[in-house]
C-alpha cells in the first residue's frame, strides 16, 4: 500500500480504502425531484440510504421527500465562482 500512498499522504490513502469498501457495498438507488422541477436519481452506499431512511422515518416522509427539502436548504458560507 505505500507505493499507493500519493505525496499528500494518509489523507489520500484513506480516500482509497473508503472508495474501496464503497464500492464493495450494494447501492441504493433513489429517485427524487430537484427544486427546479428535475427527475434526479441519487446512488447511496448502504450506510447513506440507512441515514437517510432513519431521517425520513422521524419526519415521516419519504426518502425522496427528504432530499427535496434539501434542496431548498442554502449552504452556509458556500464560496462563490
Amino acid at each position: 500500500m505505500s507505493e499507493l500512498i500519493p505525496a499528500g499522504g494518509v489523507d489520500e490513502a484513506q480516500f482509497l480504502r473508503d472508495l474501496v469498501k464503497a464500492s464493495r457495498q450494494r447501492i441504493h438507488h433513489i429517485k427524487w425531484t430537484d427544486r427546479d422541477g428535475s427527475a434526479r436519481l441519487s446512488a447511496l452506499t448502504s450506510a447513506e440510504a440507512s441515514r437517510l431512511n432513519g431521517l425520513a422515518h422521524a419526519r415521516k416522509i419519504s426518502a425522496a421527500e427528504v432530499l427535496r427539502q434539501a434542496a431548498h436548504v442554502p449552504l452556509k458560507d458556500a464560496p462563490r465562482t
